[in-house]
């Protein structure tokens, strides 16, 4: 098959060092987290160097296994939702450019050991400079190799929505703020406001003029721009791998589109392109996004770009652009000041793992204060699979396993419930999402989840999840959704079903639901009542369930 044929032929250029040498210098476009053709700095500076030497472009993008291996922790590296969105991503890219009289070649393999077998000497290799470990070290790897063929490794800048040389700060990011309202206010004055509050030119008035120093677009690619000339590679440009050419070392079922699923994403520049025009100007959902964005059910409640945003499939910057545009002919108000806010995130988690490196991978993150993390594996699985006995984290939990995805005011509870209330090794969390989060990536990840264990500079924000539950799913839908053995308990107790009596649980049929599995007392809402029903809590509850069992099937629920 064609990824048989792709496989041998690169190891006979690798141990064939006469096919090597016959192979002619190029400029190559080495693809990895920016999956687009507008407002690409790699292709454009691809098609520069290309119009300037008069060489082949080559625009590549490897599947490297080393990402479909399982972690130390046990989990598959690229789950199969985020698997199947990267595919869908990549044959995308791949169309797009073939409108541009070009192509992507696409392999299987470590990139560091195919692609220079396809590159002759004195080629160039063009990608989006990246900051984290891993990355880095494949890049080494990369730059080692091309020296020894005479070819050499330039970075672009792309993945953030300011441009790094245009950030206060030094290029290492050592000086770069660990707290991100004084990052922000930094990095853009007009943009700087108090905790909490929104700068005056966001108050619900058209926004003429912006002085907001993000760079504009880089203008569109014309076709033919990115020129190939390499018969010898015309028969591995046919190549368009299908879900059994993915490198897994095991047998991973392709996944099925959820019936209860907040929306069905698909991966590339299109529908990119197409969801940050609907939800901006097909529907004004961002005018009212700073009121909805808590929500948790449905597919409108927050922008849903991340998925897109994290493969670089769109960039930040244009979706800057369309924001601006929709303040200039619309309305410049608070919630489109908070999209631009959430757009900033991204930019300070990317400057918070470049300055910190490896600390936000450790188990004591960037402070380096030593914490005894508990190696509970039955307490870990019974979060992992939404067996707590908690509806919100179980649900969030569930709908995570179920889809690949969950909101962002879900990904803080289950974080805080996990890393402070459970005192679980909360790198045993960010590496369950690494692999199941259709959005993943790796600075929002990793940076997101050692601060909301606590290992930052930063305050620690511990969340009560039974008051998060009756504040942000007062009527219980989101819990209904997701918890089938929940659908017929009352309002009264759907966020705390251990008050059930015995009698209740038989007449609401929740008998299925687990026990908590944490001391109810814990999380007091307003008031710190008596229980008047149910059973006082003990740590045997804990184990009640003799072991986690798989959550009920909910495939069939519907949203609402």
């Amino acid at each position: 098959n064609s990824r048989a044929f792709l496989d041998v032929f690169f190891v006979t250029c690798v141990e064939d060092s006469e096919l090597v040498v016959q192979m002619s210098a190029v400029v190559c476009a080495w693809l990895r987290n920016d999956l687009r053709v507008h407002d690409s700095p790699v292709l454009q500076r691809v098609a520069h160097l290309t119009k300037q030497s008069g060489q082949s472009a080559l625009p590549v993008y490897v599947f490297d296994p080393r990402h479909f291996k399982r972690s130390e922790h046990g989990s598959l590296k690229t789950g199969p939702f985020r698997a199947m969105f990267l595919l869908q991503s990549v044959l995308c890219l791949k169309r797009r450019l073939r409108k541009l009289g070009s192509d992507l070649l696409i392999a299987v393999g470590k990139p560091e050991v195919v692609l220079p077998a396809m590159l002759g000497e004195g080629s160039i290799v063009v990608t989006q400079e990246e900051v984290t470990s891993e990355e880095l070290s494949v890049d080494r790897n990369m730059k080692k190799v091309l020296q020894a063929n005479g070819s050499i490794l330039e970075y672009c800048w792309g993945h953030t929505l300011f441009h790094r040389d245009d950030m206060p700060f030094r290029k290492d990011m050592s000086d770069a703020p660990d707290v991100f309202t004084v990052f922000k206010n930094k990095v853009e004055p007009e943009l700087s406001a108090p905790v909490n509050e929104v700068p005056s030119t966001f108050q619900g008035q058209k926004k003429d003029q912006s002085c907001m120093g993000v760079r504009p677009c880089l203008p569109d690619l014309d076709p033919g721009s990115l020129p190939m000339s390499l018969p010898g590679l015309s028969s591995q440009l046919e190549f368009e791998p299908c879900w059994e050419d993915l490198p897994y070392d095991e047998p991973v079922a392709a996944p099925k589109q959820h019936g209860g699923a907040a929306m069905e994403f698909e991966g590339g520049e299109d529908a990119a392109l197409a969801r940050l025009k609907y939800y901006c100007f097909d529907t004004n959902l961002i005018a009212s996004y700073f009121d909805i964005r808590n929500g948790m059910l449905g597919p409108d409640y927050s922008t849903k770009l991340a998925p897109w945003l994290a493969l670089g499939c769109v960039s930040p910057r244009r979706v800057f652009e369309q924001v601006r545009h929709y303040e200039k002919t619309q309305v410049a108000n608070k919630s489109t000041y908070w999209v631009l806010f959430e757009l900033m995130w991204r930019d300070f988690f990317r400057v918070f793992a470049a300055k910190h490196g490896n600390a936000i991978f450790g188990p004591h993150g960037v402070t380096g204060k030593p914490r005894e993390w508990n190696s509970d594996e039955h307490l870990f699985q019974l979060w992992a699979q939404g067996r707590t006995g908690y509806p919100l984290v179980d649900a969030n939990m569930r709908e995570l396993q179920a889809t690949g995805f969950m909101s962002n005011r879900g990904r803080q509870n289950v974080a805080s419930f996990l890393a402070l209330d459970m005192g679980v090794d909360w790198r045993r969390g960010a590496d369950l999402f690494e692999s199941l989060l259709i959005d993943y990536d790796v600075a929002s990840n990793w940076g997101n989840w050692v601060s909301a264990a606590g290992l930052t500079t930063g305050r620690i924000s511990r969340f009560n999840v039974v008051r998060q539950s009756k504040t942000y799913d007062k009527d219980g839908s989101y819990l209904r959704h997701w918890l089938p053995e929940l659908r017929k308990v009352p309002d009264t107790f759907i966020h705390e079903p251990w008050k059930l009596s015995d009698q209740d649980m038989i007449q609401y049929e929740a008998g299925t639901y687990p026990p908590p599995c944490l001391d109810p007392m814990k999380f007091p809402t307003e008031h710190v009542e008596q229980k008047k029903k149910g059973k006082p809590w003990t740590k045997k509850d804990a184990f009640a369930s003799g072991g986690v069992m798989p959550p009920p099937d909910v495939s069939q629920r519907a949203i609402p």
